[in-house]
């Protein structure tokens, strides 16, 4: 069972998603808050599995929660809510450590189908998305051929470098595995490790690193 925290300030928006998420047999609602600051509370006290976060409340936002959400609670994901397609909000979200950036349009299946995403520890962003995203990490800078592995990755072991950059492509699991010739089991058991050693949450953030560390061009 996924369990689930509700965050947005509109009673109706909170009773909305509630009843969407407990429509689904896996997923459960656990508790619900109006603000930044009492999600971050219940955080604490229920850990749930994913946050459902709004963007724009009153007091501590939803960007500013998320960042302490994740810093307190690892085990946490955050998928944030938003009436409104602005970069702005995603950048914000994203880099505060949310695995999900959706719009509050979004049909019931779709989020619940967000929701088991980031839970299985992936992340749910529009490609259009993620390209600015990735455009705004590496600014202007052009981009450089690496000499060797950049330091930054000798935390990890040569096999482990090889399923970071797999992934820095773009290919899923299944392909690491047939690429590298690793079975299913191993190859999500390097990406944990990755994840863990380089302090990131999925592989949207993976992508990105790969990027500021010129590994890819943008």
């Amino acid at each position: 069972m996924i369990d689930v925290l509700i965050v947005d300030d509109q009673a109706l928006a909170r009773l909305g998603n509630t009843l969407v998420v407990d429509s689904a047999p896996d997923l459960r609602v656990v508790g619900e808050a109006s603000t930044g600051e009492e999600a971050v509370d219940l955080v604490k006290t229920l850990r749930p599995d994913v946050v459902l976060m709004d963007v724009r409340m009153p007091g501590e936002g939803g960007i500013r929660a998320t960042r302490t959400i994740t810093s307190v609670s690892a085990a946490t994901r955050v998928a944030v809510l938003t009436s409104f397609d602005l970069d702005t909000y995603a950048f914000g979200a994203l880099e505060a450590g949310a695995s999900a950036f959706l719009l509050k349009s979004a049909t019931p299946e779709r989020l619940i189908d967000a929701i088991r995403t980031v839970h299985r520890g992936e992340a749910v962003v529009e490609p259009r998305t993620v390209r600015k995203l990735i455009e705004r990490a590496v600014g202007s800078n052009t981009a450089r051929e690496p000499v060797g592995i950049p330091d930054e990755l000798a935390v990890l072991t040569p096999r482990e470098q090889d399923v970071f950059l797999a992934i820095a492509t773009g290919m899923t699991n299944a392909e690491i595995s047939e690429r590298l010739f690793l079975t299913p089991a191993t190859v999500k058991s390097h990406i944990n490790k990755i994840f863990r050693k380089l302090e990131i949450r999925d592989r949207v953030h993976a992508v990105i690193l790969a990027y500021r560390l010129g590994i890819m061009a943008p």
